[in-house]
């Protein structure tokens, strides 16, 4: 296991986007939308992991700007959006939000073609969107996507169990502090293969600034991020990936460590199963993009360049 690394306070915000909007929902949700980087590059689309938000990746897509547009936004209720409601807090939603977005991005910014790069739960969304709506993006890299495994499967057990116990412990999170940097270091205290400014930049994406009260609350309710972990038991996802709509690679986690969560084994076995392009970036947990961020995107660029979606010079 690699050391812990020390909190430390050099990136404290993303920088500033070139472009943003707002898009409303078919139920009236709103998420931001932003561009980073070099719109003469290949397009990028990402987005996050349950009770997670985009900017905490900085470390993962901040080095991409100059060769890559990026397009990043959160999920409804997290990060950057407005809090809507619990009600239309499910994956049906998740699944027509990302077709909302995808459009209103080629409207805003121009059609061409695009990559997603999407982790965890909105890596999940990525292909339930793809079989829901057909080929919208021209490949998709899912980073250790927890899908859930087919009927039989030994590995669903073990994902059950895992869902239920994340559930559990996002329903008994602390809903308030008193600045960023305590959650920066309960995330330190837990998570400690992630690169020094994930904690900090982590922590101020996934909280909201309550001005009435001084505090920082969390951004997604704790009860929501409790409810997708859940929620997400659709064995039916799993075989039908072998025939996803748009070109997929799973980059995941290492199966091999002694504490590997289960999506890390999903990912090895779905593959194996199904014949998907595949790759486990070693000693890396789910948050593989925050602990090795170039390992992470290597893996996913020489995918990008056999799809003619990669920058200038990659192989």
């Amino acid at each position: 296991m690699s050391e812990q690394h020390p909190i430390h306070h050099a990136i404290h915000h993303v920088p500033h986007s070139r472009h943003t909007f707002d898009v409303k929902m078919k139920d009236g949700a709103i998420i931001h939308v932003r561009q980073h980087g070099n719109p003469a590059g290949p397009r990028l689309c990402l987005s996050h992991g349950n009770g997670l938000a985009i900017d905490g990746y900085f470390p993962f897509w901040g080095p991409l700007r100059d060769r890559y547009e990026v397009i990043a936004f959160d999920f409804r209720d997290h990060g950057h959006n407005p809090l809507h409601s619990a009600e239309g807090h499910t994956w049906q939603n998740f699944i027509d939000d990302m077709e909302v977005v995808f459009r209103a991005v080629n409207r805003a910014l121009g059609a061409k073609r695009a990559a997603g790069l999407f982790h965890s739960l909105s890596g999940v969304t990525a292909a339930l969107h793809a079989f829901k709506y057909g080929q919208r993006f021209d490949a998709l890299v899912l980073y250790d996507p927890p899908v859930y495994p087919r009927e039989g499967h030994p590995v669903q057990y073990l994902q059950q169990n895992d869902k239920d116990s994340l559930a559990s412990r996002a329903a008994r999170r602390p809903e308030r502090y008193k600045d960023p940097s305590e959650l920066a270091r309960q995330f330190a205290r837990r998570f400690k293969r992630w690169v020094p400014d994930a904690y900090e930049l982590m922590a101020r994406a996934t909280l909201r600034h309550d001005r009435a009260s001084g505090d920082w609350v969390l951004a997604c309710p704790r009860e929501f991020e409790a409810h997708v972990f859940s929620s997400n038991a659709d064995p039916g996802l799993w075989p039908r990936m072998a025939h996803c709509p748009v070109p997929v690679k799973l980059v995941c986690g290492d199966p091999t460590l002694e504490d590997a969560m289960p999506p890390a084994l999903i990912g090895k076995a779905m593959a194996e199963e199904l014949g998907l392009p595949y790759e486990a970036i070693a000693d890396t947990t789910h948050f593989l993009q925050i602990e090795k961020p170039a390992e992470s995107f290597r893996a996913a660029e020489t995918f990008l360049a056999e799809h003619g979606l990669a920058a200038d010079g990659a192989k």
